[in-house]
């Protein structure tokens, strides 16, 4: 079977309480920035193009490298890869889909890895573990 890459990041950023991370909201589904890759585009230009469309971050600081966790297969063949990065920014701009018009998420927050880790899915929690183990939270 052919899988679709889908590559996205765990933004991270330090707040006065610790590490927060950024998770965005599609319906009941919580998840960190990510899209499809595009034909002729490198898994991590894909995963900071997601990132600057979905929230408007634009400086995120790759500390820990290209450095990636990837899933198993999930929904109808897709394997998401995530990076790990961090911003000062706290605001964020959730992007418009061309194809709706509409924002492609309904809610975003920073939540503390704990947090995190209780609002996502199986899946998500695996990366939550990931990236904890790099940033110590």
């Amino acid at each position: 079977m052919e899988y679709k890459l889908s590559c996205g990041f765990v933004v991270a950023r330090r707040t006065d309480d610790g590490w927060a991370t950024l998770l965005l909201r599609a319906y009941h589904h919580w998840d960190f920035p990510k899209g499809i890759r595009e034909p002729g585009e490198e898994p991590m230009q894909t995963a900071l193009r997601e990132v600057l469309e979905e929230t408007g971050i634009d400086d995120l600081q790759l500390e820990w490298s290209d450095r990636f966790f990837e899933t198993g297969p999930y929904s109808k063949g897709k394997i998401a890869r995530y990076y790990l990065g961090r911003t000062e920014k706290a605001d964020v701009v959730m992007g418009i889909s061309p194809e709706t018009g509409q924002p492609e998420h309904h809610e975003w927050r920073w939540v503390s890895f704990d947090e995190a880790y209780d609002l996502g899915s199986p899946r998500v929690r695996q990366i939550v573990r990931w990236a904890r183990q790099y940033l110590g939270a």
